[in-house]
C-alpha cells in the first residue's frame, strides 16, 4: 500500500471556474440574437455565427490578452537620423485587426448591397471586440470616416472603396499601392479639448485650389499609423475639416510629427498620440467654416461604437461573472443558487440586455436614412445612450469583478482589463456633460426629435404602468432656461431610460422587462446591483449564462 504524497494533495485543485473560451460570442447570447433577429433576420445571425465563434475562442482571448499586455511603441526617427514617427505593434494586435477588418467591421456597409449592413456590422464590433477593446478603435474611426468624407464627392470615391476593404493592409506606403485603408481623426487640442472652437491649428491656402497646410497640434489622435486623417483648422473662415494623408502623391510621407504616445488607464493596445503639424499637406473636406458640421457626422457614428463598445464590456464582464457563479461553490451550494448572488447576476443580466437592446435599435436606424422617424430618433438617442449606457458600465463591471472575488483582480482573469477600459467610452467622443447638453440642444432646436422619441417610448404605452408613470414624469422635466440645462443630466438618464424600458417591455421576456421596470422606472431604486425586488431571478440568470 503506497503512502500518501501530501505535496501532491497540496497541488490538487478543486473548486475553480474552468476558463470561458470555446463558446459562440454571437449564438450563445440570447439578447444579442433576439434582437438581431427582431431587426435584421436570422439569416444575419448565421452570418454572423463563424465570427462569434473566432471571438469566443481560446487562441483569440490569447491574442487579446498579448495585444494589451504588449504596448506599442514609438520609433520617430530611423538608424540614420531620418524622421518616420512609425508606431510598432505587437504580433497579436495585427492578428485582431486582420480578423476585425476581414469580418467587415470597419467601413464595409457604407459600400454594401447586402440588407441591413450596419445592424450586422454593429453586432459583429459588439462581439468581436468582447476579443479586446483597444483594436476596435482604428476599426471604429474607418467606418465613421465615410459619411464625413462625402461633404466632397470626390475624396469619397477616392478613399472610400479603401476605406470599405476587407482586406488589412498596414504600412506606410501610397493609398494607391494598399489593398485596404484605415481613417482616423484630430480634433481636439490641449487648450480646448471638447471645445474644438477653441483650436489654433492653422490652415494656410496653396495654390493649389482647395489644398492647404496646416501649422498646429493636436492632442488627441488615435492610430498615428493610420493612412488617412480628418483633422479641424482654422481658416478665415473659421473651424474647417480636412482630409490628411499619412502618404502624399509623390510617395513621401507627410509631416505629421508624432510628439508621444499617451500612456493611458485603458485601452492599452491603441496607439494615442499627440501630433504636430508643420506645413502638413491638407485636402479641404467641405466649405471653409463648416468644420463641425461636416465632421460631426464622423462623431455620430463614433458615438454609436462608444455605445456598442461599452454594451459589449458589460456582456463580457457579465459572461464572465455568470460562468463564474455557475462554477463555483461556497457555503454548500453553488454560488449562482444563493438568493443574493442570483440577484446580484440577473441584476448585472438585465443592465446588459437593456444596454444591447438600444444599441442595435441604433444600429438599425442608421440602415433607415430616407426614414423621418429613423433619422430624427437617431439624432436624439445617440448622446441620450451615449450618455446613459456609457456612464452605466463602470459601475456595472466593477460589481462583476466583485462576483469573481479575489480571481477577478488578477490579470489572467481578464477583468481588469475590461475594467480599465470601462470608463473610456463615457469620455471619447464628448463626455456625460457634453452628450447630456447636446441632448438640449437637439430638443430646442429641431422638434422632430422629441415627437420622435414620444413616438418610440409611446409604442410601449399602457404595457407596464411604472413605464407610463416613467415618460410623464420625464416629460415634466422639459422646461426653458437655467433650471432645465442645470438638470440635463437627470433629463438625459430617464430619457434613456425610459426608451430602455420601451424595447424591453416589447420584446424582452417577462422577468427581464419587469426587474427593469421595478428596478430603473421605480421609485426607490438607489443604483446598487443586487436589489431587484424579486421575480423569476433564475430564468434571468439562465438566459444570459454562456453555454459551451
Amino acid at each position: 500500500m503506497s503512502e500518501p504524497n501530501p505535496r501532491a494533495d497540496l497541488r490538487t485543485v478543486s473548486n475553480q471556474t474552468p476558463p470561458l473560451a470555446g463558446h459562440n460570442v454571437v449564438t450563445s447570447d440570447v439578447a444579442l440574437t433576439e434582437a438581431i433577429t427582431r431587426h435584421g433576420s436570422l439569416d444575419l445571425v448565421e452570418d454572423l455565427a463563424p465570427l462569434g465563434a473566432q471571438a469566443g475562442s481560446a487562441e483569440a482571448q490569447e491574442h487579446g490578452m498579448l495585444a494589451n499586455e504588449h504596448h506599442p511603441e514609438l520609433t520617430p526617427y530611423d538608424r540614420y537620423g531620418h524622421r518616420i514617427d512609425e508606431v510598432v505593434f505587437h504580433p497579436s494586435w495585427h492578428w485582431l485587426m486582420e480578423r476585425g477588418i476581414g469580418h467587415g467591421l470597419a467601413a464595409t456597409p457604407w459600400e454594401s448591397q447586402e440588407a441591413h449592413p450596419h445592424l450586422r456590422r454593429a453586432a459583429g464590433f459588439f462581439a468581436w471586440s468582447q476579443t479586446e477593446p483597444g483594436h476596435g478603435c482604428p476599426i471604429s474611426m474607418t467606418y465613421a470616416a465615410v459619411p464625413a468624407l462625402r461633404a466632397d464627392d470626390a475624396i469619397a470615391k477616392e478613399w472610400t472603396p479603401l476605406l470599405a476593404s476587407t482586406s488589412y493592409d498596414p504600412g506606410v506606403r501610397d493609398h494607391t499601392e494598399k489593398r485596404g485603408a484605415l481613417a482616423g481623426m484630430g480634433m481636439t487640442e490641449k487648450q480646448g479639448g471638447s471645445d474644438v472652437r477653441a483650436n489654433v491649428t492653422r490652415a494656410r491656402p496653396t495654390s493649389d485650389d482647395g489644398f492647404y497646410t496646416l501649422h498646429g497640434h493636436k492632442w488627441f489622435t488615435s492610430a498615428p499609423m493610420n493612412d488617412l486623417f480628418l483633422v479641424l483648422a482654422q481658416t478665415t473662415g473659421g473651424v474647417t475639416c480636412f482630409a490628411v494623408p499619412r502618404v502624399l502623391p509623390d510617395g513621401s510621407r507627410n509631416q505629421l510629427d508624432v510628439v508621444r504616445l499617451k500612456d493611458k488607464l485603458g485601452n492599452r493596445s491603441n496607439a494615442s498620440s499627440e501630433m504636430e503639424f508643420d506645413g502638413t499637406v491638407a485636402q479641404r473636406l467641405g466649405d471653409e467654416g463648416r468644420g463641425v458640421r461636416t465632421i460631426i457626422e464622423m462623431v455620430a457614428a463614433t458615438r454609436l461604437d462608444c455605445v456598442l463598445g461599452s454594451a459589449s464590456l458589460m456582456r463580457r464582464a457579465l459572461a464572465e461573472a455568470s460562468w463564474h457563479v455557475t462554477h463555483r461553490s461556497a457555503f454548500g451550494g453553488r454560488l449562482v443558487d444563493k438568493p443574493l448572488m442570483q440577484n446580484v447576476i440577473a441584476d448585472l443580466a438585465v443592465e446588459s440586455e437593456a444596454a444591447t437592446a438600444l444599441a442595435l435599435r441604433l444600429a438599425a436606424a442608421v440602415d433607415a436614412p430616407d426614414d423621418a422617424h429613423e433619422v430624427a430618433l437617431r439624432r436624439i438617442a445617440l448622446p441620450l445612450a451615449k450618455f446613459w449606457v456609457c456612464k452605466r458600465t463602470p459601475f456595472m463591471v466593477a460589481e462583476a469583478l466583485e462576483c469573481l472575488g479575489g480571481n477577478g483582480y488578477v490579470e489572467e482573469s481578464r477583468m481588469p482589463m475590461i475594467f480599465r477600459e470601462s470608463p473610456l467610452n463615457s469620455i471619447w467622443e464628448g463626455s456625460g456633460n457634453v452628450n447630456a447638453l447636446d441632448v438640449l440642444r437637439a430638443l430646442t432646436r429641431e422638434p422632430e426629435v422629441l415627437a420622435a422619441w414620444i413616438t418610440e417610448v409611446g409604442l410601449a404605452g399602457g404595457a407596464d404602468p411604472r413605464l407610463d408613470r416613467a415618460i410623464k414624469e420625464t416629460l415634466e422635466l422639459l422646461g426653458d432656461g437655467e433650471a432645465v440645462e442645470a438638470s440635463a443630466r437627470r433629463l438625459a438618464g430617464q430619457m434613456a431610460a425610459c426608451l430602455q424600458g420601451s424595447l424591453l417591455v416589447r420584446f424582452a421576456p417577462t422577468e427581464v422587462a419587469d426587474a427593469f421596470c421595478a428596478s430603473r422606472l421605480g421609485t426607490t431604486y438607489n443604483g446598487t446591483f443586487g436589489t431587484l425586488p424579486g421575480g423569476d431571478l433564475a430564468a434571468i440568470v439562465e438566459r444570459t449564462t454562456p453555454v459551451l
